[in-house]
């Protein structure tokens, strides 16, 4: 295996990466100033540039952050690299690359977890395909999403802008091509490509979006911050910048962890969310997007909700409740029997998890696909069913075949050894055609609502009419 050493200068100053059979990778590139001290609840900075080449073979530090817990934990892994330098890019690119298309990956972990660093984002399978890829870290959790008084809003999407803004300037440097910029994202990261779309100048420099389970819905500034005002009355203090500036990132992870004990996405502490706000996020994505004149890609699992609900839980979950959450989500009786109808034989717990999933992601993207009229959006469903812990087609379970790295232990985990790598391969050809060109192999959505479903171990995807419309169609836009 060759590791030569490469060399890459970049307005900040010279890159050493590394080359690996045929790919140049650059690990850890600062693309705005540590967010600590002075800078700490601030908006992002532009960062200091350097002299000395600087080695650029490991990824930069995580940002703060508590790993994931229980039963989530033996399924989605967590990594820790310490240090202040948080706002960092790393980018994979062909040898050789002269104006190629170009990727930015935004993970996902409920806006408070997660890392680009996770091997499961190695971006060399794009790269092989003619890609240059490229991955950040952004502020997470109280430090990139709070709702603070004397703060800026938003400040882990303004992260995500910057480091769009850092790729559209630097990016020719690697050899990608500054005018074809695509953004990815999933579950969170999905949620912040969304909210990029949404804006005017983020907009504006890219060709294309992909959203993987992304919920598309921002909150009001009062609503959204409900869980910073809960942290700071727990911790004493008011929800202020200088208040929270005065805390080490560690106390408020603390205090995280004792407020989201025992949480659920439908129930307990309330969770970090993009707010609207003039300067940040004008308009929420769910309307936003219908105005975003590039080509999307989006879509989400058959069974998303059993990531979030472990069997026990879901056995757990009894006919009054369901029942509550109907009636506090305005969810009507008519689109609980569609589920029924549409999944026999299941458990009161697993209409409860379908109705979550369909409320939070899936009547989401499908009713951005519907108002897109005047620009493509294609629409996929992923449907193959992950034997381990009995997930099926969980939330993040796509992840793995759209990388195209089902022999990676991150992907174990969570795909299990047996995953069928013709799908893999298939998914994978798919976002590489839409990087590409904006078309991923299938119809637009449209009045026909055409999707592509892939479920299989065969070949092409299943193209054809959206499954499960009634549902969608019944449920209610969530409340902002």
């Amino acid at each position: 295996m060759d590791h030569d050493a490469v060399r890459t200068r970049i307005s900040t100053g010279e890159l050493i990466g590394r080359r690996i059979d045929g790919v140049d990778r650059h690990l850890g590139i600062p693309y705005a100033a540590p967010p600590f001290g002075p800078r700490r609840f601030r908006s992002p900075e532009p960062p200091e540039a350097w002299s000395a080449p600087r080695d650029a073979s490991a990824f930069g530090p995580t940002a703060p952050q508590l790993p994931y817990a229980g039963a989530t934990a033996e399924i989605l892994g967590s990594l820790r690299i310490d240090g202040e330098d948080i706002l960092t890019a790393n980018v994979w690119a062909p040898v050789g690359a002269r104006s190629a298309p170009v990727v930015l990956w935004i993970h996902g972990g409920a806006l408070e977890r997660g890392t680009a660093a996770l091997s499961l984002y190695d971006g060399t399978a794009f790269a092989r395909d003619g890609i240059v890829f490229v991955s950040i870290n952004y502020r997470l959790g109280s430090e990139g999403f709070s709702v603070l008084d004397g703060a800026p809003r938003n400040l882990g999407l303004q992260d995500a802008a910057a480091a769009l803004r850092w790729v559209h300037e630097e990016i020719a440097a690697f050899g990608g091509d500054p005018d074809r910029i695509t953004l990815m994202g999933e579950s969170a990261g999905g949620a912040l490509v969304a909210a990029l779309l949404s804006r005017p100048d983020t907009r504006a420099l890219v060709r294309g979006g992909i959203i993987q389970s992304g919920p598309l819905l921002a909150s009001s500034p009062a609503r959204g911050g409900r869980v910073t005002r809960q942290l700071a009355a727990r911790l004493g203090v008011p929800a202020t910048a200088e208040a929270f500036t005065a805390l080490a990132p560690d106390a408020l992870l603390e205090a995280r962890r004792a407020q989201s004990a025992g949480s659920s996405p439908l129930g307990g502490a309330p969770g970090f969310a993009l707010v609207i706000d003039e300067e940040t996020l004008p308009s929420s994505p769910h309307e936003a997007l219908r105005d975003a004149d590039v080509p999307i890609l989006i879509g989400t699992n058959t069974d998303e909700y059993r990531l979030w609900f472990p069997p026990e839980a879901l056995t757990a979950i009894r006919p009054a409740k369901l029942l509550l959450a109907r009636l506090a989500l305005r969810i009507p009786a008519a689109a609980v029997r569609a589920v029924r109808t549409d999944h026999p034989g299941a458990s009161t717990g697993e209409v409860f998890g379908q109705l979550a999933t369909d409320l939070l992601l899936r009547a989401p993207a499908t009713r951005a696909a519907q108002a897109r009229s005047g620009t493509a959006t294609h629409l996929y469903e992923f449907s193959w069913p992950s034997a381990v812990r009995d997930l099926r087609a969980a939330h993040a379970l796509e992840i793995p075949f759209v990388f195209d790295v089902l022999a990676d232990p991150e992907s174990l985990r969570i795909a299990g050894a047996d995953a069928p790598q013709s799908l893999a391969t298939t998914m994978h050809d798919a976002w590489v055609r839409f990087i590409h060109d904006g078309d991923p192999g299938w119809p637009a959505y449209g009045a026909q609502r055409t999707a592509a479903l892939f479920a299989g171990s065969g070949g092409d995807p299943v193209v054809g009419p959206q499954r499960r419309t009634v549902v969608v169609d019944l449920l209610p836009t969530p409340r902002a």
